[in-house]
């Protein structure tokens, strides 16, 4: 299939990015990396057009950088989804939709294709056709991961409890996602992770010039100076999405530690964020120390009133969005050492960490009334935070890998086109 238009050298370089979700409203870490990586990849100079089934009405107005662009209608269900050979996060996304608008969208030309999470894999043989079909003007086929899903996922099959049905559910489902994971990494031509660990991992197969790690800026809200005292109530907190199966799990392990232990302390622990109704009835029924709060637009009241904050993600790769919500709201943190992927060495040592949960809650207990440690915890966090986490250096690392990817693509299509005869010139110069 010949192109239909073709791209002028000096044109303004463009992408299209294929995303599951419309990034708005942010309520998830998933889409808050997204939608920023996206906006700084734009205000490096890239024209990026972002598709997601979603509402394009969320959209903040303050988002001018990107053209978002969403797909109509809904997901397909879950059951149905199951059935075929695609792990259920991308086949419940290809809905015939997606598929029509994406089609519709390859008839113009791009110069970067962006395939972001496992899950959009759905679309890969789609973009690698459209790859081939404007090889002369080398488009860069871009997978922007999320995790190493099929680690992810391999614990979670081995970990998970529940019944005989929910746990062989799981497994075929973390060999879905493993094949078709492989399958996008050996296709694309840039992957990017979200930590260094992702990238020795997932990423040990390509060399430097084809991958990179590009662990999440902050563009959200932050606190002004902050003293915790002693009028500052005992109270834990831990914020999120907990939608996903990975995050209700690490959440349902570390509240069943800790909230009869901090009962007995006098301690509350505050959960704020979507918990699924069967879940959350669950948990209401067990605990005694812990509050629920469901999803709130603008947490500061819940932060500023927190001693500790906790990231118990004992499950689970990448990086882990919500340290930096703590980190700019100024509340000391405490978390599992296999959390602390991609945090710097210096950041880690200003927070309470542990091997295990069931570590970590005694050492919450020990210091939530060292009030002088946790103000040199929270500010020695902070200060860190605000030089190690700009998006605007993100977007132009991604944009300039795919400049260099370009150009690698452009030399070695130059080379292919060299006539016999300016071989065998070339070949004489060289001699003489």
């Amino acid at each position: 299939m010949t192109p239909p238009v073709s791209m002028s050298a000096s044109h303004t370089m463009r992408c299209l990015w294929i995303s599951r979700n419309f990034p708005f409203p942010s309520d998830d870490g998933a889409k808050v990396y997204s939608a920023n990586l996206a906006q700084s990849l734009a205000q490096s100079g890239m024209l990026v057009r972002f598709m997601g089934l979603g509402n394009a009405d969320a959209v903040p107005d303050r988002a001018t950088h990107v053209e978002w662009l969403a797909v109509p209608g809904k997901k397909r269900g879950k059951a149905a989804a199951s059935l075929g050979s695609w792990p259920i996060a991308a086949a419940i996304d290809a809905t015939r939709a997606y598929r029509a608008l994406l089609e519709a969208q390859l008839r113009e030309p791009w110069d970067a294709v962006v395939l972001d999470s496992y899950a959009t894999g759905w679309a890969l043989d789609r973009c690698v056709a459209y790859r081939n079909e404007w090889r002369a003007q080398q488009p860069v086929l871009v997978h922007v991961s999320h995790n190493h899903e099929e680690l992810l996922w391999g614990v979670m099959a081995r970990e998970a409890r529940g019944s005989a049905l929910k746990r062989l559910a799981l497994r075929r489902n973390a060999i879905k996602v493993g094949a078709l994971e492989r399958r996008i990494v050996r296709n694309i031509d840039l992957l990017t992770t979200i930590t260094g660990e992702d990238l020795l991992s997932l990423g040990a197969g390509l060399d430097q010039n084809r991958s990179l790690a590009l662990t999440p800026g902050y563009a959200g809200w932050i606190a002004s100076a902050r003293h915790i005292t002693a009028a500052t109530p005992r109270r834990v907190i831990i914020m999120g999405s907990f939608q996903w199966i990975v995050k209700q799990e690490n959440l349902v392990r570390f509240v069943e530690i800790a909230d009869p232990i901090f009962k007995t302390q006098g301690i509350e622990l505050d959960i704020v964020g979507d918990v699924p109704p069967a879940l959350l009835a669950m948990l209401q029924g067990r605990c005694r120390a812990t509050h629920f709060h469901g999803f709130v637009s603008n947490a500061a009241s819940f932060l500023s009133s927190a001693r500790l904050a906790v990231v118990p993600e004992s499950i689970g790769g990448g990086f882990k969005l919500k340290f930096l919500d703590y980190i700019f709201g100024r509340v000391p943190v405490a978390t599992v050492s296999q959390a602390t992927a991609g945090l710097p060495t210096e950041l880690q040592c200003a927070m309470l960490s542990s091997d295990s949960l069931s570590g970590l809650v005694p050492k919450i207990i020990s210091h939530i009334d060292r009030l002088d440690d946790l103000n040199r915890m929270q500010e020695s966090a902070f200060t860190i935070g605000k030089s190690q986490f700009k998006w605007s250096v993100r977007g132009e690392r991604l944009r300039q890998a795919i400049d260099n990817v370009r150009q690698t693509k452009a030399g070695m299509h130059a080379t292919s086109h060299v006539s016999p005869a300016a071989n065998v010139q070339a070949i004489d110069l060289a001699v003489s």
